[in-house]
């Protein structure tokens, strides 16, 4: 058996017994691959999805070239599953002025209010060497700096940058709830290894910062979680979908269930991972065992969660709201 086969078997969650299959994958490979193009002939993954007023869902997906800078391609899809239109160019690149994003600019949220998309993403660089080292980096290792930011845009086209949102921490998994609740605007965040809820009524001071989910030991989300595509709402609750890690570095996906009031409360919890790695472009990547959720789209009964696999392409996988709702 190959080592990677030989980690994921090792690393399967002791709750665990068999795998499950609330998510089901669609088709028989992932939804986008790199392509020839300088920008993106090495990894697209983890990408944001909204709809329409049309009814076109948008994919912004990141996605990498050989000079290894995170940049943010563009594709849009009717029926979800069947590529119509793929962007040639990047749409979104880091701006090499931001000393934020100089690195790159990673991992896009999307979520619609109004005729508005709201992008929020990971704006990558290095602490400086007079910057104090950050405690969550072990000594030695690189200083990387990462910051939430946030742009809007209506077309794909152009973009309005609005900066770095939570600019006094590193963080990142941070998604916009797609209203506003007592009319406030509210988001999640990761600070390791938990995640966050914040509210704001402005977009730019983000206050009443607390924990809504923690790791849980000897199960799927022990290590480090975070949250995965904006939130959902339904009859029930907002639904969350999150991914979650193990200790042996395995990311899974799972989802949450909170109050539609007051979303710090939670409602339920998966127990068992929702999809985990198990298809071969799933093991092997650029980070292998990895299924990284990032966008979700509701159609009636249907969920549609699109997500990055092993940090190299893209896939989609669909579940019933009823099940995943009877689940937790």
């Amino acid at each position: 058996m190959p080592a990677k086969e030989q980690s994921q078997v090792r690393g399967r969650s002791r709750s665990q017994g068999v795998r499950t299959t609330l998510l089901t994958r669609v088709g028989d490979g992932p939804l986008l691959r790199p392509t020839d193009r300088w920008w993106e002939n090495q990894a697209v993954f983890n990408p944001g999805a909204a709809e329409g007023p049309d009814g076109v869902i948008h994919l912004l997906y990141r996605a990498q070239g050989q000079d290894h800078v995170s940049r943010f391609g563009h594709a849009t899809t009717r029926d979800g599953v069947t590529i119509e239109e793929r962007w040639p160019e990047p749409v979104f690149e880091p701006d090499l002025q931001d000393e934020f994003e100089r690195l790159g600019t990673e991992d896009p949220r999307l979520v619609r209010m109004d005729h508005t998309y709201y992008v929020t993403y990971t704006a990558a660089s290095l602490y400086r060497a007079s910057d104090p080292h950050p405690e969550w980096l072990p000594p030695g290792s690189p200083p990387w700096r990462v910051r939430v930011s946030l742009a809007l845009t209506e077309d794909f086209r152009t973009f309005t940058r609005l900066g770095v949102v939570l600019p006094e921490m590193d963080n990142k998994d941070t998604v916009l709830f797609p209203e506003k609740i007592r009319g406030k605007y509210v988001l999640l965040h990761r600070l390791p290894p938990d995640m966050w809820i914040a509210m704001s009524a402005d977009l730019k001071t983000w206050e009443d910062h607390r924990v809504v989910l923690r790791t849980r030991p000897a199960l799927w989300d022990e290590y480090k979680l975070g949250a995965g595509p904006p939130p959902v709402r339904t009859p029930s609750g907002w639904l969350v979908c999150y991914h979650g890690i193990d200790h042996h570095h395995v990311y899974r996906a799972g989802f949450a269930l909170l109050d539609l009031e007051d979303p710090s409360q939670v409602l339920g919890r998966s127990s068992d991972p929702a999809l985990e790695p198990r298809e071969s472009w799933e093991l092997r990547g650029q980070t292998p065992r990895v299924v990284f959720p990032s966008g979700m789209i509701l159609r009636g009964d249907e969920l549609l969660v699109y997500y990055g696999a092993a940090d190299a392409v893209v896939g989609v996988a669909q579940a019933s709201l009823r099940a995943v709702l009877a689940s937790l």
